[in-house]
């Protein structure tokens, strides 16, 4: 067996080796800042032009429409605290999910608890998908934006996030879909698909370069800015733009979302495989829903132990895996979508296995041999 078998595909995916060679003459040979008159600078700026222009044709949109960001957490707060400031003429009431990334659920508790806005959070179904009749009853006529994510991190749920996008457009309330898990992972025709206004994208998740992002904002919406500093991004995002990161982002779009990286024919039968062994072991439940999820995500509470203990057991192993999601700074807290399942004991306990492109059937065999012990001592911690 290998030394390390890497089960955490989901918080993030290696740098793919022609990724990171499309990068490499942006970090010495092309330095120059793309705000700079000079002939350097404008070598700089028309690349940018140009990856802008790349990013927008693949995704089906505009250039004006795409906006380089630092990955997903600062696109998610653009569109949310962009949005949300923007449209607080016409109504302050926001409508997200029980389950959002901590990186879209902190910005509806910032702006409730200082900005004066209303915020409903839509409840879950055992399966960890929002109701399209709640979010219905839930729209009112001050809602001014929706935020639901495509697809879950922690426990990999596919939301109807175009059934979603079809009710807001029809009420003319603005939605903002987080898609970084689902880049790569599930079949992209379009960025249109979603429905959305507003789509966040992650390069890491798909084999490109941590810091690197981008957020779609369907024209003719224009959030406030967060940041401020410059004209830089259309006058949306202040700072000077990083070019070799966008550079890998925009090589690893083209490379790895269509068809998806993570390639289901491939990633089902490990998951299945990992599922049928949890089942079996005492105290363990899947809380991964068999259909409508990321193929490559595996999830489950283990009854009498804890988080902390899951995870030192499998990293004594060898085994990388995750208890949620992995932008805590290293806190293992209680689960928040695992509550929002109503499974409140089990919160602490999560443990998610999440596939990727190099995972083998011999890594999940070496898995599934081992886990049942290392629950058992978890247990008995």
């Amino acid at each position: 067996m290998p030394r390390t078998v890497y089960f955490d595909y989901n918080a993030t995916t290696p740098l793919d080796p022609e990724v990171r060679a499309a990068m490499l003459p942006f970090l010495d040979g092309i330095w120059g800042n793309p705000s700079s008159v000079h002939h350097i600078g404008r070598k700089a700026r028309a690349l940018l032009d140009d990856a802008r222009d790349r990013a927008a044709k693949f995704l089906g949109a505009k250039p004006s429409e795409i906006i380089f960001t630092s990955g997903g957490t600062e696109a998610n707060n653009l569109a949310i605290f962009g949005t949300a400031r923007m449209l607080k003429g016409k109504g302050k009431h926001l409508i997200t999910s029980a389950i959002e990334h901590h990186a879209v659920l902190q910005c509806f508790d910032y702006l409730e608890k200082n900005e004066g806005f209303t915020v409903i959070r839509l409840p879950i179904d055992v399966n960890g998908r929002v109701s399209v009749a709640d979010l219905k009853n839930a729209i009112r006529s001050d809602t001014v934006l929706v935020s639901i994510m495509a697809a879950n991190n922690e426990i990999g749920t596919l939301q109807p996030i175009a059934e979603i996008g079809a009710v807001c457009r029809a009420r003319k309330v603005a939605l903002h879909t987080d898609a970084v898990q689902w880049f790569g992972k599930e079949p992209l025709d379009t960025i249109g698909q979603f429905n959305a206004d507003l789509v966040s994208v992650c390069g890491h998740k798909f084999h490109g370069p941590k810091g690197a992002g981008l957020l779609y904002i369907k024209s003719p919406l224009h959030p406030d800015p967060i940041l401020f500093g410059g004209g830089h991004e259309n006058e949306r995002r202040a700072g000077t733009e990083n070019l070799p990161a966008i550079i890998g982002l925009v090589a690893a779009l083209e490379k790895h979302v269509k068809p998806p990286v993570f390639d289901r024919a491939k990633l089902k039968p490990l998951a299945d495989q990992l599922m049928s062994t949890v089942v079996k072991i005492p105290g363990c439940e899947l809380v991964s829903p068999r259909e409508a999820s990321l193929v490559n995500t595996v999830a489950f509470t283990v009854r009498g132990s804890d988080g902390i203990a899951l995870m030192a057991g499998l990293d004594m192993e060898g085994i990388c895996a995750s208890s949620g999601s992995a932008c805590s700074a290293g806190s293992l807290e209680p689960s928040h979508v695992v509550l929002a399942l109503g499974k409140l004991e089990a919160a602490n306990s999560l443990v998610r296995f999440s596939l990727g492109r190099d995972s083998t059937a011999e890594e999940v065999d070496f898995v599934c041999s081992v886990l049942p012990e290392v629950v058992r001592r978890a247990q008995r911690g």
